[in-house]
C-alpha cells in the first residue's frame, strides 16, 4: 500500500512536466558533441587593377543593341502567347458550336424518326391492297406480263412507248458494236 501511494504522488507531482519512457534496460547518457573548427579566412592582400575594374564595369552594361535585341524578342514572345491564346478561344469556341449542332441533330433525327414510325403505322397496307384490287380493278402480275429490259442509264427510265420484247430500250450509235 505505501508502494501504492509513492506511485500516486510521484504521478501528481509530474502531471505537469512532460512524460517519456525508456524501453530496455539501461538508460541512455548524452553524447558528446566534437566541437566545430573554426575555418579562418585569409585577408585579400591582392588589389584588383584598374584595367579589369573598368573590364567589370563595361561588362555589367548593357549596350543599345543588346537592348533592342532583347525588346524584340520580348515584343515577339507576346505576340506568340497573343495569336496562341486567340487560336486556343477559337478551339474552344468551335467545339462548343459543333457540340450544339450535333444535340441539334439527334433532336432532328429523333423528330424525323418519330415521324416516320407514325407514318409507317397510320398506312394499313390490307386496306391498301383492297383498296386498289376492288375499286381500281387492279390485279396480281401472271406469268407472262412480266418483261424485263436493259436500261441505258442506271437511274430511271421514262416511258413514251411500248418496250420491245427483247428489252433492249436504246442502243449505241456506235458502229463497232
Amino acid at each position: 500500500m505505501a508502494a501504492d501511494r509513492r506511485y500516486r504522488q510521484q504521478n501528481r507531482a509530474t502531471s505537469g512536466r512532460e512524460k517519456f519512457y525508456v524501453y530496455g534496460n539501461t538508460v541512455r547518457q548524452a553524447e558528446v558533441q566534437p566541437k566545430r573548427r573554426q575555418e579562418v579566412h585569409p585577408a585579400k592582400t591582392e588589389k584588383t587593377s584598374s584595367q579589369i575594374m573598368r573590364n567589370r564595369n563595361r561588362a555589367m552594361k548593357i549596350s543599345p543593341a543588346y537592348a533592342i535585341f532583347f525588346i524584340l524578342a520580348a515584343i515577339c514572345t507576346v505576340a506568340v502567347c497573343v495569336v496562341y491564346i486567340r487560336l486556343q478561344t477559337e478551339v474552344v469556341t468551335r467545339s462548343a458550336h459543333v457540340t450544339s449542332m450535333q444535340e441539334e441533330l439527334a433532336d432532328l433525327t429523333e423528330a424525323n424518326d418519330t415521324a416516320y414510325n407514325a407514318a409507317v403505322d397510320s398506312v394499313n397496307l390490307d386496306t391498301v391492297r383492297e383498296k386498289a384490287m376492288n375499286e381500281m380493278g387492279m390485279v396480281y402480275e401472271s406469268q407472262g406480263n412480266v418483261v424485263e429490259y436493259k436500261s441505258p442509264t442506271s437511274d430511271y427510265v421514262k416511258q413514251y412507248e411500248e418496250i420491245p420484247k427483247d428489252g433492249v430500250l436504246a442502243q449505241s450509235r456506235d458502229v463497232s458494236k
